[in-house]
């Protein structure tokens, strides 16, 4: 389902809404086989990061199934989006998924043009991605209040930017909203249900360019389909 600002899914009459966090976790800690119950419309909002999760699934442990996940390598370029924001897909290392995502919103801007890339392992992820917390401006966060969205959210539990720079907080990394949108890279992506190899550029990508970018993916890479034992939490 297209959301302003997060991924929501559902089935029949049911919508669970901001599950990208969550599927960041699950997938890069490779975890394809996991129940998840909720009592409330969306998964607790943490810090912003895939950090709660993370902590959990880590606490839970791992079991390794004797079945094989499906994966999917990227074996021809595939591109979406226009001159301001795109994802391009290509074919690279077969056993591993490189995402590098670059930011850039401009001159004037009080989110400065930032660049992370990584290869996506369970250790990469808890080192360089998992900390890294939603982020927009404070003019965005007065708007979402008034819709009735995170009326008990304060600057301190998310980064929120004015013309000066984060509001009532600190950055954990200099690059942490790069960082934040590699990993809703990685939740969205999971979405398709495959896990992916091969090397995806990613420059101002949402969560809609995302869901946009895996739907032709998966339309043209059929065929490209690897089985390994999976993990599960």
């Amino acid at each position: 389902m297209r959301r302003q600002r997060r991924t929501a899914i559902q089935r029949g009459n049911a919508v669970v809404e901001m599950v990208e966090h969550v599927m960041a976790a699950l997938s890069a800690l490779e975890i394809d086989n996991c129940v998840v119950e909720l009592d409330a419309t969306e998964p607790p909002g943490g810090d912003g990061s895939s950090q709660v999760f993370a902590d959990a699934i880590l606490h839970a442990g791992l079991v390794e199934l004797d079945r094989s996940p499906r994966r999917m390598s990227i074996a021809h370029p595939v591109a979406v989006g226009d001159t301001t924001q795109s994802i391009r897909g290509l074919p690279g290392n077969r056993d591993v998924l490189t995402i590098r995502y670059s930011l850039d919103y401009g001159i004037g801007s009080p989110i400065a043009p930032q660049v992370h890339e990584v290869d996506i392992s369970p250790a990469t992820f808890l080192n360089e991605i998992v900390f890294a917390r939603t982020f927009l401006l404070e003019e965005e966060a007065e708007l979402l209040r008034s819709q009735g969205y995170g009326r008990r959210t304060t600057a301190k539990d998310l980064l929120i930017f004015n013309a000066t720079g984060v509001v009532d907080n600190q950055l954990r990394t200099p690059n942490e909203c790069a960082r934040h949108k590699l990993l809703d890279c990685i939740g969205d992506f999971a979405l398709s249900g495959y896990s992916l190899t091969g090397r995806i550029e990613a420059h101002r990508s949402g969560h809609t360019l995302n869901a946009e970018f895996i739907q032709r993916l998966m339309s043209s890479h059929e065929a490209g389909i690897h089985r390994h034992r999976p993990k599960a939490a």
